[in-house]
Order: structure tokens, then C-alpha cells, then sequence
């Protein structure tokens, strides 16, 4: 599409009831982002209350509208995604703005391939918009959903604001008070220190940090005729409740000795085989998402799923050809009347999907008229590169979306709930928390990514003979998984700490998943070397990983940079003092402008003399320091305690608990709503 251009809906698709909407750039460096944002106005075109205001803290509409799915890794870095339920759009909202802001004085100008896209809810994609002059502004207006009658159309807009959200907000009915913002800042600020000192205690200090942040918002500006009339309360979002967070302490047990087992609700003993497996997997992940409704809108709602009341059934017989078939699985979700269902499809034990199995779901689902097929596998699809390949009779009016989880995303989303977020109340943290307990047992057959491919042992022997060429499918195959594993490390570590941690994936503008894997395929063959960054949000800079197949040690660094204020040697020595903790044998090299580098050496050396990471001239600038641990690496080609998935994983997590977490925190304070609402 083109700026200024609009289109309806319905002429793209015939399931448009429910879309999903993504926001998306490409950072040059890595390290820019920006902060979505909806907007629900009425005929005036004004926000009828703070409450119709979507942000970071406060995602999700009650009647389930909007929900800001967060981000979601891509080709080229990662996405925003927002879900909108257009048929639970109150009658009063006639359009929704779908805007970004960027904060701490950063500018769109700065991010490349700036765009929005919107797709079905079969996932097919639908429209395109490019915003090609963001240029000096922080915030922008991508598109708006508007009424036409009984339709929605949408329109391209890329309006951009040189002062920032608080200007958009303004321009929309939304009064910025500074004294507010500041209180919310200071809420939100002691919000996160107590978040850190005292698990337990954070609920209460967060309900109060995101009530000040929202009364910062206040409601827009009424009539004059109404202004003497007593204001009535507005309502709070969901997100200002109070939610049940599970203690990360473990009360002490009553059992007379280690024999003596906990009795738990999803019994794993009697699993003998993988269609037990798969049975006993299914029945207890959907039998929990139809108790929880926070844990299943998070694995459904980017699926295209409506809001609703939802039940779920297993080895469910439907009619196909001679004889009939039985998926694993079925979900159904009620709302006004409609239904809307998945198939649902369960392998176990790193068993893979038969595509004759997943063909005639979809056929069947296209016949009666279901929404989705749902592939659960311990795999990782690829953007690009799906799991399985289907045929679709594109004569066919009804479209069927095909999804697919990992094993290791359903229990990413159930740890974040029951450890950070919270969940409604302690029966539903309960059942989460035996969910995960079956998820991580080792006779569940529900580990996630764990096999690194048939290819492994002939790359790894074809490097180190050097007779491994350039085009070598083997190669691609490798580097593909490798990509799953770098995707489940980061859900496992984002489980633990709570936090959004990403890929990066550098590419150039235009550049499809499949040229990228193919160039990164060629490397492997030269270098023989894979290479991973991590974004983890709160972190100084980009964690780095890298498998040097050659040497069979892997290495995990990050590069920090030097402090704005101070002298050389009060940076040198405040590093040494935070990584008190660290590994002795943890490299530190400084960095610099000149083409010879910086001074290096181990911690246990540069301990007592930190001034030894000064440059001798010193004219010279230093830019900053890089931090970097080696270890040797893995070489079976399972997870198994020998295997190269489980070193990976082990190695990011011991540099990120033992080096990282001491780091001094960014400049930038990503949680402040001040700083987001202010920016100029």
C-alpha cells in the first residue's frame, strides 16, 4: 500500500473477524527499538477513557479486543504483533490507531524497513505499508482500522510526531501530566527494586507502580456542560489487579526421606511408550488451557483466536474417506454465538509430523469449515522454513491456517506467568505449576529442540578434514538447527529471569530467511564456525555466541561501552569490582579507535592491577570493553549431557548469571513511563 491509501477488509479475505496486526524495522546496529501502541477512539475522534489506551503495561483489553502479543523473532530481528477481535470491538469505537514511539531522544530516522502488515486470521497475509519518511520524529502513526457500515477497512497513514508519544497522545485527547508521569516514574522505579529484593512483595508494589502509571494518562478533556458534574471512576485494566505470582523459595518438605515422592495431578510413571506419550501430553496441556484463560489466550490468541469461553476435547473421531481419523486434540472457543476451532496435532520424543497425517487435517478442517490446524512438536519452525509442506485447493473459499508450537514455548509461557507475571488466582498458579513440572520431567517426552540432525557428526568431520563445500545441503541443515537451538535457549532464559530475550538476526534490507541461511551455510564452510547474538532486555549490550567447529570450544562475550563521564581508570576498576563473581578466567579487552586494539588479559590477572587495561598512549579514545568466556563444547549431536545443545545452553546461562546479571544496567530505563511519554 501507499500512504493515504485505504482498503477493505473484506475484499482481501473472507475471515477478517479476527486480524493480527505487525509492526516491524531493522536496526543497523542491533540495538534500536521502539514501543507500540493502540488507540481506541470514538466518532470525535477522541479516547473515551484511559482505559482505551494500549501500551507496555496494560496489553490487554477485558473484552478481549486488543491484545498486544509482544514481540516476536523474525528474519531480520523481531516484531510487534497485536491481535484485534474486530467483532468484539465496542459499538462506540469507530476507529483504532496503531502507533510506535521510540524514547531517550531516539528517532525513527535512525531504523530501516520501517513497515506494517496485517494478515487473517488463517495467518495469511493481507497488506503491506512501507513508512519510507519516518525521518527526525519519535513516534509515528502507522495505520487505523475504521467503520464502514458493518465493515472494517483500513488505511496507510505513516504520520509522524517530532514531539514524541506525548504529542500523539495530545492530538488524540490525552493529557501528558508531567507531576503524574513523575510519580509514575517513581512507582514504577520502586516497582522494579523491589521486584528484584523480594519476589513475594512485588505484586502489591506493581499494582500500585502501573495504577500510578495509568492515572498519569488521565481521561480526555470533557465538555464544559459536563464539567461540573462529579466524575465518575473509570475503569481499571485488567493489568492493575492484583495477580498470584508462585514463590521462587520451595517450602520444606514434610517427607521423612528423599524416597517418599509428592503426590502430583499429571502422574508421569506409567508412560510406556510414545503413543502414551502423546495422549497423556495433549490431554493435560488442553485440559489446563480450558481452566486458565490467561495461559491459553497467550498460546492461542496470535492464532487468530478469539476471546471466549473455550472447551477442549481429545480423540475426537471426524469422517475421512473410507475411515475416519483422530486428531490428538480439538479446541473450540465460543464468543457471540460463533465458534472457532483447531484441530491440534502432538508428537512427543522428538518424533517428527507425518505430512500425510497433517494434509488430511487440513482437508478435513477446510470441509467442516474449522479455522486452524495446530502442529505440537519439541521442533522449532523457522520463518521460511515450515515443519511440514501442505498442498491447499486454492478453489476452496474457506482458508485453513496452519500453526505450529514447541514444547518449549508452551512451558516458556506457563514459567512466565507463574513466575513473573502472575496469574488470576492460586488455583490457576497451581495448575501451572504441575503442567510444568510434567513438561519438565525427563519420561514426559516434552523437552523442546534436542537434536541437532542427521547431519551434525558429517559437517563436524568435513570441516575438520576440510573437504566440507560451499552448497553442501548439510551445511544448511546444520545452520537451520542451530537456529532453533539459539531460539530455545532464549525462551529457556527469558522463562528464568522474566524477561523479553530475542535473536538478533542481521540482515540486509530485502534480504528473504532463505538467502540468509544459504549465506550463513557458505560461512559455516569456510570458517567452520556458527555464530549467534542475543538481545536480553536490561543487558548493556548484545550476548554473543560462537561454536567454533574446528577448535570444539564455544565462546559467549558481550561488549559493553564505555561510560559517558569518569576517567579511564575509575571505568577500569569499577568493572573489576563488579565482577567480583565472575569466572577467573573471564577475558576482558578494551577497545578502542585504533586499528592495533586494545590491552587484554584474564580477570585473575587484571584483579590487582586493573590499570592494566589502560591503553600505554594515551591519546588514545577507549570505546568500550569486551567481556568473553571460553569453554569446550559438546559433541554428540543430542541434548544428552555430553551433547552439544545441552553445552550451548549451559554456557549462555553461566555467562549471563556469572558475568552479565553483575553489568551495570543500560542508561536507558526502559520500565519509566515518564521517559516513554515525554520523549521530545
Amino acid at each position: 500500500m501507499i500512504k493515504g491509501s485505504n482498503v477493505a477488509l473484506a475484499d482481501l479475505s473472507d475471515n477478517v473477524g479476527s486480524v493480527v496486526v505487525s509492526l516491524g524495522w531493522v536496526s543497523p546496529t542491533g540495538e534500536g527499538d521502539a514501543d507500540v501502541s493502540v488507540l481506541l477512539l470514538d466518532a470525535n475522534g477522541k479516547v473515551r477513557s484511559d482505559s482505551d489506551f494500549y501500551f507496555y503495561n496494560h496489553p490487554v483489553a477485558a473484552d478481549g479486543s486488543v491484545q498486544l502479543l509482544g514481540k516476536t523473532p523474525t528474519s531480520d530481528g523481531s516484531e510487534d504483533r497485536i491481535s484485534f477481535d474486530l467483532t468484539a470491538v465496542p459499538p462506540g469505537v469507530d476507529r483504532i490507531v496503531v502507533a510506535a514511539s521510540r524514547y531517550d531522544g531516539a528517532r525513527f530516522g535512525e531504523l530501516e524497513d520501517v513497515r506494517i502488515t496485517l494478515a487473517d486470521a488463517a495467518g495469511d497475509s493481507l497488506l503491506r505499508f512501507a513508512v519510507d519518511d519516518a525521518g527526525s520524529v519519535g513516534a509515528v502513526i502507522f495505520g487505523e482500522l475504521y467503520r464502514r457500515g458493518e465493515d472494517w477497512k483500513f488505511r496507510a497513514v505513516g504520520q509522524g510526531y517530532e514531539t514524541g508519544l506525548a504529542g500523539l497522545a495530545t492530538d488524540f485527547g490525552v493529557d501528558i501530566d508531567d507531576d503524574a508521569a513523575e510519580e509514575a516514574a517513581a512507582a514504577l522505579d520502586a516497582a522494579e527494586v523491589g521486584e528484584q529484593a523480594i519476589a513475594t512483595a512485588s505484586a502489591s508494589v506493581e499494582e500500585q507502580a502501573q495504577k500510578a502509571a495509568l492515572e498519569a494518562i488521565p481521561a480526555p478533556r470533557r465538555p464544559e456542560a459536563e464539567a461540573a458534574e462529579p466524575k465518575r471512576p473509570t475503569a481499571r485494566p485488567r493489568t492493575a489487579k492484583k495477580k498470584v505470582i508462585l514463590p521462587k523459595t520451595v517450602k520444606k518438605s514434610l517427607a521423612e526421606n528423599d524416597s517418599w515422592k509428592e503426590a502430583r495431578l499429571f502422574p508421569v510413571s506409567v508412560l510406556k511408550s510414545d503413543r502414551d506419550r502423546e495422549m497423556r501430553a495433549t490431554s493435560v496441556l488442553l485440559s489446563v488451557m480450558a481452566q486458565v484463560p490467561e495461559f491459553s489466550r497467550r498460546l492461542t490468541a496470535g492464532f487468530g483466536a478469539p476471546a471466549g469461553r473455550m472447551e477442549t476435547f481429545t480423540e475426537v473421531s471426524l469422517p475421512h474417506g473410507d475411515s475416519p481419523r483422530r486428531p490428538d486434540g480439538v479446541i473450540r472457543v465460543e464468543r457471540a454465538g460463533k465458534l472457532w476451532t483447531a484441530l491440534v496435532e502432538t508428537k512427543t520424543n522428538g518424533n517428527p509430523l507425518k505430512p500425510d497425517q497433517v494434509q488430511a487435517y487440513m482437508d478435513i478442517a477446510a470441509r467442516r469449515g474449522y479455522e486452524a490446524v495446530i502442529t505440537l512438536t519439541n521442533d522449532v519452525a523457522l520463518e521460511g522454513s515450515p515443519l511440514v509442506d501442505v498442498k491447499v485447493d486454492k478453489r476452496r473459499k474457506h482458508k485453513v491456517a496452519l500453526w505450529h508450537l514447541s514444547w518449549a514455548e508452551v512451558a516458556h509461557q506457563a514459567q512466565m506467568l507463574i513466575r513473573h507475571e502472575g496469574v488470576s488466582n492460586a488455583a490457576h498458579a497451581w495448575l501451572l505449576q504441575e503442567l510444568l513440572h510434567y513438561l519438565q520431567h525427563d519420561n514426559s517426552g516434552c523437552h523442546g529442540f534436542q537434536n541437532m540432525g542427521p547431519a551434525w557428526v558429517p559437517v563436524r568431520n568435513g570441516i575438520d578434514d576440510e573437504t566440507l563445500c560451499q552448497g553442501d545441503t548439510r551445511a544448511l541443515e546444520v545452520v537451520e538447527n542451530w537456529e532453533r537451538l539459539i531460539r530455545q535457549v532464549c525462551l529457556r532464559l527469558g522463562g528464568e529471569l522474566g524477561q523479553k530475550v530475542l535473536p538478533v538476526q542481521r540482515a540486509k534490507r530485502g534480504t528473504n530467511p532463505k538467502e540468509r541461511r544459504d549465506r550463513l551455510a557458505d560461512q559455516l564452510c569456510l570458517d567452520g564456525r556458527l555464530q549467534a547474538e542475543v538481545r536480553i532486555d536490561n543487558t548493556p549490550g548484545v550476548l554473543s555466541v560462537s561454536a567454533d567447529l574446528r577448535t570444539g570450544r564455544l565462546r559467549t562475550s558481550i561488549e559493553i561501552p564505555a561510560p559517558q563521564q569518569g576517567y579511564p581508570l575509575s571505568w577500569a576498576k569499577r568493572l573489576v569490582r563488579r565482577l567480583a563473581e565472575a569466572p577467573a578466567d573471564l577475558h576482558i579487552e578494551t577497545l578502542t579507535d585504533s586499528e592495533t586494539g586494545g590491552p587484554r588479559g584474564t580477570l585473575e590477572r587484571l584483579r590487582p592491577e586493573p590499570a592494566d587495561l589502560l591503553p600505554k598512549d594515551n591519546s588514545t579514545k577507549i570505546t568500550g570493553f569486551r567481556l568473553s568466556l571460553l569453554k569446550s563444547m559438546g559433541s554428540g549431536r543430542g541434548s544428552a549431557e555430553t551433547g552439544f545443545i545441552r553445552s550451548v545452553d549451559d554456557a549462555v546461562h553461566r555467562f549471563y548469571t556469572t558475568v552479565v546479571a553483575h553489568l551495570d544496567a543500560p542508561a536507558t530505563h526502559r520500565t519509566s513511563s515518564r521517559e516513554r511519554a515525554t520523549t521530545a
